[in-house]
């Protein structure tokens, strides 16, 4: 199980940065983070909840969860869930296919990123 080394919160970017012992680094930005919960909320009890209007979401707080994750607090109130180290390793090294398919879930659902849009969609 790789464990971050260093663990750093960036509040101006919004992300937060883990650093290993092998030199790799991931910076997860805070909206990745939140539409990747692992909490029941997101997760849905084996039915994923697609998480929309998170654009701007920022972390407030990053706390130890024992020794063996992190608990994450959103500035939209969303705290519940521990990202493990296995899963935040899995979150950063598969991070451009994982963002892919999320951006491909909201077009496909219709859905935006943005909490200010709503997109219409015309069926001919």
């Amino acid at each position: 199980m790789p464990v971050p080394t260093t663990i750093k919160l960036h509040k101006a970017s919004r992300t937060l940065e883990l650093g290993y012992s092998d030199d790799q680094t991931f910076q997860l930005p805070a909206e990745y983070l939140r539409v990747m919960s692992p909490s029941a909320e997101v997760r849905g009890h084996g039915r994923p909840v697609l998480q929309t209007g998170k654009l701007h979401v920022a972390l407030v707080n990053v706390e130890a969860a024992g020794r063996y994750a992190l608990k994450l607090t959103f500035d939209d109130g969303h705290d519940s869930g521990l990202y493990t180290w296995d899963y935040l390793f899995q979150l950063g090294s598969e991070y451009p296919q994982r963002w892919q398919e999320y951006l491909d879930q909201l077009t496909a659902s219709g859905a935006s990123r943005d909490p200010e849009v709503s997109v219409v969609r015309f069926t001919p």
